[in-house]
């Protein structure tokens, strides 16, 4: 285990609330108890949104999976789920802006209330790019969760419904978001420590 750990140059030192991928260094920025309390306010609040429909949550694999998961138990109103798989950023910290489509939604959506559930608004063109998609298929309505939000790096003039934390523009990991596949497993939310 030792040799995998030095291949990938990974190191966690949790009692430190530091981490370290790929030569880069970490800190912890949010903590597990911190984003389940936020989470458990946007269940809330979309089960208020929706008291009498079933909404259906798009989650956009692979980051937002954790957070989907969370999310949905916290709402108490009936709801769906579906997947959607993007890729915008391959292995690098910074978004390509060439947004890929690697799995589509299976679920029929036309005339249904979407929540498009996403683990971090950066530039804001994969979630354009959703939004766009999604109208397509003449939705009753179409709002976003995000766990995350960059204001400072957002191109697009986005309506972003429900936001759990408004960040800094740098590169974060944990609870679902990774650096080149890695750091998925925190419970706690790192961002690069410059």
């Amino acid at each position: 285990m030792s040799a995998t750990r030095n291949l990938l140059d990974t190191s966690v030192d949790l009692g430190d609330a530091t981490a370290s991928y790929r030569g880069d260094q970490f800190r912890r920025y949010l903590d597990a108890e911190t984003i389940q309390t936020r989470v458990g306010e946007m269940g809330q609040q979309i089960s208020e949104d929706y008291p009498d429909t079933t909404p259906i949550l798009v989650s956009v694999l692979n980051g937002a999976f954790m957070f989907t998961a969370d999310l949905m138990r916290a709402i108490h109103t009936e709801c769906e789920i579906d997947f959607i798989k993007l890729s915008s950023y391959g292995a690098e910290k910074v978004s390509s802006g060439d947004v890929q489509e690697l799995k589509s939604v299976d679920a029929p959506l036309a005339d249904r209330d979407i929540i498009i559930v996403e683990d971090i608004v950066d530039t804001g063109l994969t979630m354009d790019f959703m939004k766009e998609r999604f109208q397509a298929y003449n939705p009753s309505s179409l709002r976003v969760a995000t766990l995350l939000h960059k204001p400072t790096a957002t191109e697009p003039d986005l309506q972003l419904d429900y936001v759990g934390f408004r960040i800094p523009d740098l590169f974060v990991i944990g609870y679902g978001l990774d650096y080149a596949q890695l750091g998925r497993n925190h419970a706690d939310i790192y961002i690069l420590d410059e």
